[in-house]
């Protein structure tokens, strides 16, 4: 446990530059560098597991997340940091039922009712928005991409959407943050149209796939986050 790090030394060992290590002690989210009596900086054993910790959470979770719990560490708010982390792997877990249950959507023939609301051939994007969860920008952003349709109505102008641009937008709304390509979106949406199932099912089977290697990262990233915290509690006591 004595083993001590120069700045070279910690980038190669963690395959990032020594840039990369200023800028995540700027950020405060490392404990802080001690120096030699030389005033050359070193890393000590601690620091090493503070770097795996925060690069292994990067990998599982977004960087603001990672950067909050790694702060909220360096502050001595272990159990805000755990409970941070927990929320969202909360998240990972809904966006996985949700995958799912729009799966089972699709494969289902009738469409007049979704999660109790009654669906119609005319519905304004107030509405389809509400149903589907998501902002209406989100909506008219993904109308201007090609990945959705509406028309008109003759009488006032305003976008209508029918039951099949709604399950469209279902699945966009579901799939957004696992299968992220436009192109990729593109080929689902038209497999939808022709109600190709098993392009469909290829489509989700990637979505859940993501989620899992997601997860895998994630389970990873908390793993050395406690490792990091049990060595910080050692040196404490030490």
């Amino acid at each position: 446990m004595d083993k001590n790090y120069t700045p070279k030394q910690m980038a190669t060992r963690l395959h990032v530059s020594t840039t990369t290590l200023r800028r995540y002690e700027e950020l405060d989210l490392v404990p802080d560098v001690p120096r030699t009596a030389s005033n050359r900086r070193y890393y000590t054993p601690l620091h090493v597991q503070a770097f795996i910790a925060l690069r292994a959470l990067i990998k599982g979770f977004e960087i603001p997340v990672s950067y909050d719990v790694m702060s909220l560490l360096k502050k001595g708010h272990v159990e805000q940091a755990l409970w941070t982390i927990n929320l969202h792997q909360y998240h990972i877990q809904v966006e996985k039922q949700r995958v799912e249950e729009i799966m089972g959507l699709i494969q289902k023939t009738d469409f007049t009712k979704y999660r109790n609301v009654h669906v119609t051939e005319e519905m304004k994007i107030g509405e389809v928005a509400a149903i589907a969860g998501v902002n209406p920008s989100a909506i008219r952003h993904w109308e201007k991409e090609g990945l959705i349709r509406s028309k008109r109505n003759p009488e006032n102008g305003y976008r209508v959407f029918t039951s099949g641009e709604l399950k469209k937008i279902i699945v966009l709304s579901s799939l957004r943050k696992t299968v992220y390509f436009i192109e990729n979106m593109k080929q689902l949406l038209a497999a939808l149209e022709t109600s190709d199932l098993a392009a469909i099912e290829r489509s989700f089977k990637v979505a859940l796939q993501k989620l899992n290697e997601q997860l895998k990262n994630q389970m990873n990233g908390i793993s050395e986050m406690m490792r990091y915290i049990e060595l910080h509690s050692f040196f404490e006591e030490n």
